[in-house]
C-alpha cells in the first residue's frame, strides 16, 4: 500500500477486515464513455495492470462501432447504459436530469430501449443490462417500468435503501471534485470514506462498495489517486474487486 500517511487510515481498516477473515467486496464504475481516447487507454492500463475489472456506462447516442472494436478483446470490461444522450432537460432551477418528468414517460422509456438494444448488439460479449442515469438521477415514476425493457439492476449514488422492484448496484465515492476544482479531490479525503464505508459494512452491510470515476475529466490528481487506490486494493487478502455480471448474479 502506499507509504503515504494519508493512506494509513485505510491500511489499518484492510488489517483489520484481514484479521477477521472477512472480505470487502469493491466494484469500479466508469461514466460518459463513447469512443476510443488516449484517456481511455490509461484507465485500460491502469486497470489492466492491477486485475481490476470495470463498469463502463456508455452513452448510446454518441457511440458506435470504434468503441465497440477497441473493447471486444477487453475480458474485464463490462458495459452498461448510460441513459441516451447524457442530455440535461432540467430547468435552469433544477438539478440535471435527462431521466426526470420533463417528458412524456413514453419518450424516455423509448430512448432507453433504444439505448439498450444498440448498446447489446453493440457488446455482446461485454453487455450487461444496468442502467446508470446520467447525474445517477431517474424520476422514481419511472423505474418500475425498466424491468420491461430489460433491465436488470440500476446504478445510483449513494447506499442502496431496500424494498425497491428494481436492484441497485450503486456507487459511493467519487474521486472528482465536481462543486470545486472538477478534478481530481483530495487523497485524505477519498480515503476517509472509503474506511467509512469499509466500516459500514464490517458492521453488517453487504452492499459491495462502488467507486466512481470519469476518465474524459481526469486530471493528474484523479490518475494518481486511482493509481494509488488500485496498486492498494488489487492484491489485498481483504479485497475482492468483482465485476459487475458478477455482482448481478449474486
Amino acid at each position: 500500500m502506499s507509504e503515504g500517511k494519508s493512506w494509513e487510515p485505510l491500511r489499518r481498516e484492510l488489517d483489520r477486515w484481514q484479521a477477521t477473515g472477512r472480505l470487502a467486496r469493491f466494484w469500479l464504475r466508469d461514466d460518459d464513455a463513447v469512443a476510443p481516447t488516449q484517456d481511455l487507454e490509461t484507465l485500460l492500463a491502469l486497470t489492466g495492470t492491477h486485475d481490476i475489472p470495470l463498469t463502463l456506462a456508455v452513452i448510446p447516442a454518441l457511440t458506435g462501432e470504434a468503441l465497440a472494436a477497441r473493447l471486444a478483446e477487453e475480458a474485464a470490461v463490462a458495459v452498461a447504459v448510460h441513459g441516451w444522450s447524457h442530455t440535461n432537460y432540467a430547468g435552469r432551477e433544477r438539478k440535471k436530469q435527462e431521466l426526470g418528468s420533463e417528458r412524456p414517460a413514453d419518450v424516455v422509456l423509448g430512448e432507453l430501449r433504444d439505448g439498450f438494444r444498440l448498446l447489446q448488439r453493440l457488446h455482446p460479449a461485454r453487455f450487461v443490462p444496468v442502467l446508470v442515469p446520467p447525474w445517477n438521477r431517474i424520476d422514481a415514476a419511472l423505474v418500475p417500468a425498466l424491468p420491461e425493457i430489460g433491465f436488470s439492476a440500476l446504478s445510483v449514488y449513494g447506499r442502496a435503501k431496500p424494498g425497491g422492484r428494481v436492484r441497485l448496484l450503486n456507487t459511493h465515492v467519487d474521486i472528482i471534485d465536481w462543486h470545486g476544482t472538477r478534478g481530481g479531490r483530495g487523497e485524505e479525503e477519498l480515503v476517509a470514506e472509503l474506511v467509512a464505508e469499509l466500516r459500514d459494512r464490517f458492521a453488517g452491510s453487504d452492499e459491495p462498495i462502488g467507486l466512481l470515476t470519469h476518465h474524459l475529466v481526469h486530471d493528474a490528481a484523479a490518475w494518481d489517486f486511482l493509481s494509488a487506490l488500485l496498486a492498494a486494493t488489487g492484491r489485498h487478502p481483504a479485497v475482492r474487486w468483482s465485476p459487475a455480471p458478477a455482482l448481478l448474479d449474486a
